[in-house]
């Protein structure tokens, strides 16, 4: 199993979207939605825009910025990990995304146990 196993990654496409954005607008955050309308967009905030929840959960970091996930959602999703993507469409009405013509996205995947057990550690 690979010694670097995150709760959280990114793909090239979302990471250039991400260097796009932290050009324009400095460094910013991600969290991940729950709520009904964005359904699994990422949001992406100045870091100095938001405020997190003490049960907020930081999952790791994607092009050096913070991916957070608010506990309940995090207990639903912990055995998974968190891919996050770009692909063509409009982003959530207040994340940093909307209006590029991309937007951020997250798709999953199972952590294998071993993983899991390693992550736990």
């Amino acid at each position: 199993m690979p010694s670097d196993i995150s709760r959280v990654t990114a793909t090239p496409a979302a990471l250039d979207l991400l260097a796009e954005i932290v050009g324009d607008h400095g460094p910013v955050l991600f969290h991940q939605s729950g709520g009904c309308c964005d359904g699994s967009s990422p949001m992406c905030y100045p870091q100095d825009d938001f405020k997190l929840g003490e049960n907020d959960v930081k999952l790791g970091e994607i092009g050096d910025m913070p991916v957070y996930i608010s506990g309940s959602q995090f207990e639903l999703w912990k055995h998974t990990q968190l891919i996050i993507d770009a692909v063509p469409g409009r982003g959530g009405m207040f994340s940093l995304d909307n209006g590029r013509e991309r937007r951020f996205l997250t798709r999953s995947r199972v952590f294998t146990p071993e993983e899991l057990a390693a992550l736990d550690a």
